[in-house]
């Protein structure tokens, strides 16, 4: 074997070698620009509902751009997918092939991804990958969430197919597309930003090779790859050895009333973790049920918070991680079980129960549960003159507290870097209004370092819509680690111009409870949809918090003085604002 040269990454000088893994990441980084400012539809545009990738000639993942963690992981198999089909030597360079297809790669109908391979002097060095989640594609409600029984319901689904020849778009393919959406307006617009990504890549990757010589550049490939995988590996290597086991649920798959479980043990040996799913509840009637693709990716990157963050992102990243998903469950079903809601439902499910396991292993890093839910919002609208179109927003919620702080407020689940929509794009591109955007009082898991809040989210409808609705947490909230607490449950409420509110997913004021999944509920002129999003799981023993810390979050508006003094043990001077001590210590001392 041959001696390694200190300060040499295999074949590669250092400098040299991290030159070229920044010239990687920024293909990654241009390709998200070129995404975010030439894209039609505001939820790629505006929500950032998209990611970017590029892969080495052997399509193993080289470099991400810090877009959905749900996606990222998942475009691998979209990419084997398209490679099987279409054999890589058959390659040509201005061939793009798309997929959507949840049973071939995919995840759900929405998210289409699209690969290029990239060429340098007639040599394969390289594959861009691009995935955005497209507003809509057909199906039996806007946005597909028809939740039905059968997939068909849910839209096109696209097998792998090569969509561009030379960079020349297959016009008859555009057709079927284009006829099969309710916003036809936005498909070529988007399809061209995908285009433009890919192309921005292709470039950056060539004038890498042109400038260090495609050999230099594939050895710093193989030789980054190694790199991450030996920094993940002793980041576990820290973890204690052991099996953590734990559950979470989703509050129903829509059809029956019981809630859906997804069990997890993770095991620990050494420089390895095995994700085992075994136990988890078999595949479901309604459409939560999650493909091999979509629960590789959430167990992936669920893992990814905790590991090692710092290490660069690609395909090292997954080598010491092996999976056990058991087939003919909720968790890895066979077609035609509908699949619509498993990147924003179950993706969450599967990161909260990872979290809680790895909380037994190593509780002074785990935070508390997010609001774990993408809380995906979809509806169709109609203005004054009739003209349809399809709206669509992603209320978000707080995310656990932290061995070290209190949550984040008001953040994106961790199963995507979106953004919520802004009203300004929402009133100038739809008939709607937003009423509210607004942080939510006591929606926070309390604890030593509390969760941070969810928030109500009101918007009005001008004229009529079908709203459909994504969510759980509506039984239970986040829970919490290491002796914090749960947070409040979510809630989807429809209000009437005269006022009259009626709860439509989630927990009535009575304590009964409805279905928190929602399709083509409809909407007339002047009428409320209202989400009222959860906060995250506290962290630690609430009586431990500072009683200026509690303080500080009545004057804020954050926690109420009655919560205050259940979940923290803290009484407030209603008069002076300030802490009564000595009602305090008996509180605490109880």
């Amino acid at each position: 074997m041959a001696t390694v040269t200190k300060g040499r990454f295999g074949e590669v000088d250092a400098v040299t070698f991290e030159v070229l893994r920044n010239a990687f990441e920024y293909a990654c980084d241009r390709m998200s620009t070129i995404m975010q400012r030439t894209s039609f539809s505001p939820i790629l545009a505006d929500v950032l509902d998209f990611s970017n990738a590029v892969y080495d000639s052997e399509l193993r993942l080289l470099a991400q751009a810090a877009n959905c963690p749900v996606h990222l992981a998942a475009m691998q198999y979209s990419a084997d997918a398209a490679a099987k089909k279409y054999p890589i030597e058959t390659m040509k360079p201005g061939d793009v092939y798309a997929l959507n297809d949840p049973y071939q790669g995919g995840t759900h109908t929405n998210d289409i991804t699209f690969i290029m391979p990239i060429f340098f002097e007639d040599e394969l060095m390289a594959f861009t990958v691009s995935r955005g989640h497209w507003m809509d594609l057909g199906g039996g409600a806007a946005g597909g969430m028809s939740f039905s029984t059968h997939i068909a319901a849910e839209g096109l689904r696209l097998p792998p197919i090569k969509l561009y020849e030379n960079y020349e778009i297959n016009p008859d393919f555009l057709a079927i597309i284009k006829n099969n959406t309710r916003t036809p307006h936005f498909i070529e617009g988007d399809l061209q930003a995908h285009l433009g990504a890919l192309k921005a890549a292709e470039q950056e990757m060539q004038r890498a090779a042109a400038r260090y010589g495609l050999k230099t550049v594939k050895a710093s490939m193989k030789e980054l790859i190694g790199y991450t995988e030996r920094i993940i590996r002793k980041s576990i290597e820290d973890i204690p050895d052991g099996v953590y086991c734990a559950e979470d649920y989703a509050d129903t798959d829509g059809f029956s009333p019981d809630p859906v479980k997804i069990a997890v043990k993770l095991t620990i040996k050494g420089s390895d973790i095995h994700v085992d799913f075994t136990g988890s509840d078999p595949v479901c009637k309604g459409s939560i049920n999650s493909p091999y693709a979509n629960t590789a990716s959430a167990a992936f990157y669920s893992l990814q918070f905790f590991l090692a963050p710092h290490a660069p992102s690609n395909a090292g990243m997954f080598a010491p991680i092996s999976l056990t998903i058991p087939e003919n469950t909720w968790l890895n079903p066979k077609w035609p079980a509908p699949t619509i809601g498993c990147t924003t439902i179950t993706s969450s499910k599967i990161t909260s129960a990872i979290w809680q396991a790895l909380a037994q292993a190593i509780p002074d890093r785990v935070t508390g549960s997010t609001c774990s839910e993408c809380n995906w919002f979809v509806s169709s609208t109609k203005d004054e003159h009739g003209t349809a179109d399809v709206f669509s927003d992603l209320p978000a919620g707080g995310w656990g507290g932290t061995p070290y702080n209190d949550g984040m407020n008001v953040t994106m689940d961790p199963l995507g870097n979106c953004m919520n929509m802004m009203a300004e794009t929402a009133e100038l591109l739809f008939p709607i209004e937003y009423e509210a955007f607004e942080i939510r009082p006591d929606s926070a898991g309390p604890g030593k370092f509390r969760g941070g809040l969810g928030a109500k989210f009101q918007v009005r409808f001008l004229y009529e819509g079908d709203m459909n609705m994504e969510t759980s947490r509506t039984r239970e909230g986040s829970p919490g680690v290491n002796g914090g607490l749960r947070s409040d449950v979510q809630r989807s409420t429809h209000i009437y111009p005269d006022g009259r509110k009626v709860v439509i997913g989630g927990l009535t004021e009575n304590g009964d409870w409805c279905s928190p999944l929602l399709s083509g509920h409809p909407f007339g002129p002047e009428e409320v949809f209202q989400f009222e999003s959860t906060g995250g799981g506290g962290w630690g023993n609430p009586h431990e918090r500072s009683t200026q810390k509690v303080l500080d979050d009545v004057l804020d508006g954050y926690v109420s003085a009655k919560k205050a003094r259940e979940d923290y043990g803290v009484a407030i001077d209603l008069a002076t604002m300030t802490v009564d001590v000595a009602e305090t210590d008996r509180l605490r001392s109880n």
